[in-house]
């Protein structure tokens, strides 16, 4: 089943690809002058605009995350092969986003699902999945030995690890090719990866779009896309297997980051993860939790720490360093970087207020955000013995204002009576 699913079934919604001022100005310069050379034309290499980083945000699907995509897939190409006539429940093993998906999903398939849930879940995503309508029981053993083995009409929905699910997530980036045209293409994707089952999604999505290169022998492998894996340490499967050069399981999940909480990732994400476009990172929990708080502060929106893993490299530095270390920051203005805002639901003000308590003074929060990582970083304004930086601004309403002022760079220009450039 793919994206053409009949609306009726159909259990996500597109979401919106945003270009993110704020983001897109920590990472990349802070030019004070930028709309000097952009809107007076007056070229300057040392003059650069901030970057081009764009939001898909996921966080508008049904279940406030991506999974509405890869699991509502799943289930409503599991409902049309089952036939809709016949008696069908779902079975999901997840106290996280994927049980949310499922549910969600399941209402509006008018289905009943039931949730087992880890014992870790947090009393506030039981609470969230009470309040769906969800069956729910502390057991994965209850699931796969009491309820599946004794339910003729039981379908099990795994969290990321099936192929209606990489297809339903896929959809992503069906979307993004649209609405990325008028802004000239994309050059990278960044997404945080739990088990991978997004991560399939997008490889999936980039390949069937032509966006991968041909690796047959003698076939030039300059990648005209990259793919940022994120991963937070201690929920780190896929980067871990990756170093290990083989799929390797984690003992234990010990990141905050839990909805990135799986010990091993698909055979399928391992597999994808050895293209040449893609580049697998980790952050700390700090990093992560960081940027929920910054994300929070500049576009007012939430998201747990999963997806924080994928936001914090607009803040950190990540984006230019480790995606084009080649190329100029003029050069790197020029790209257009989207990020997967992936959602969840694991999050409250109160979970982002702690986390500014706990992690704001930690030294790679400290050390990282909003510098640059690579050479040439511009000094922070706030050093002694700096001078501030203006930052232009655009003054509609001013009375007093010489409609031929000439700008020094370039005796040519001549200002139009509005707006007016002026500095702070």
């Amino acid at each position: 089943m793919d994206s053409s699913t009949s609306p009726s079934l159909k259990t996500w919604v597109e979401t919106p690809c945003i270009r993110s001022a704020a983001l897109s100005r920590t990472a990349g310069w802070y030019c004070a002058h930028f709309l000097y050379s952009t809107i007076l034309n007056c070229p300057s290499s040392a003059l650069t605009s901030p970057s081009n980083i764009y939001l898909k945000l996921e966080t508008l699907q049904p279940s406030s995350s991506f999974k509405s995509r890869g699991i509502g897939n799943m289930m409503s190409a599991a409902l049309l092969h089952h036939g809709a006539s016949k008696p069908i429940h779902f079975y999901c093993s997840s106290g996280g986003n994927a049980g949310l998906a499922c549910v969600t999903a399941a209402n509006t398939l008018q289905r009943p699902a039931t949730i087992v849930v880890p014992l870790l879940t947090s009393a506030l995503m039981v609470q969230k999945l009470k309040l769906l309508g969800a069956d729910w029981s502390e057991a994965d053993k209850v699931l796969r030995e009491e309820l599946l083995a004794k339910d003729h009409d039981g379908v099990y929905v795994p969290p990321f690890d099936h192929e209606d699910v990489w297809e339903g997530n896929a959809s992503m980036i069906d979307e993004i090719e649209v609405q990325m045209q008028k802004q000239g293409g994309y050059d990278a994707v960044v997404c945080s990866v739990g088990g991978g089952g997004m991560f399939c999604g997008i490889m999936q999505g980039l390949e069937r779009n032509g966006r991968l290169n041909d690796l047959t022998p003698n076939t030039n492998h300059t990648s005209r896309l990259k793919v940022l894996a994120m991963e937070t340490i201690g929920a780190d499967s896929l980067n871990t297997s990756i170093r290990k050069g083989e799929l390797t399981r984690l003992p234990a999940i010990t990141s905050i980051a839990i909805s990135l909480g799986a010990t091993q990732v698909a055979q399928r994400a391992f597999e994808w993860a050895q293209r040449p476009e893609v580049t697998s990172r980790t952050l700390t929990d700090a990093e992560a939790a960081m940027a929920c708080v910054h994300f929070a502060d500049d576009e007012r929106i939430i998201v747990e720490s999963a997806c924080g893993a994928s936001i914090a490299t607009a803040y950190n530095g990540t984006l230019h360093a480790v995606l084009s270390p080649q190329i100029s920051d003029a050069e790197f203005s020029k790209k257009n970087v989207v990020i997967i805002v992936c959602g969840g639901s694991n999050i409250t003000l109160q979970i982002l207020e702690k986390y500014r308590k706990e992690y704001s003074q930690d030294e790679n929060v400290v050390g990282k955000f909003h510098r640059r990582s690579v050479k040439g970083q511009v000094p922070d304004a706030a050093d002694e013995g700096d001078e501030p930086q203006k930052i232009p601004f655009i003054m509609h309403n001013q009375t007093k204002h010489q409609e031929q002022e000439k700008p020094e760079c370039d005796d040519r220009a001549v200002v139009s009576p509005k707006p007016v450039i002026g500095t702070t």
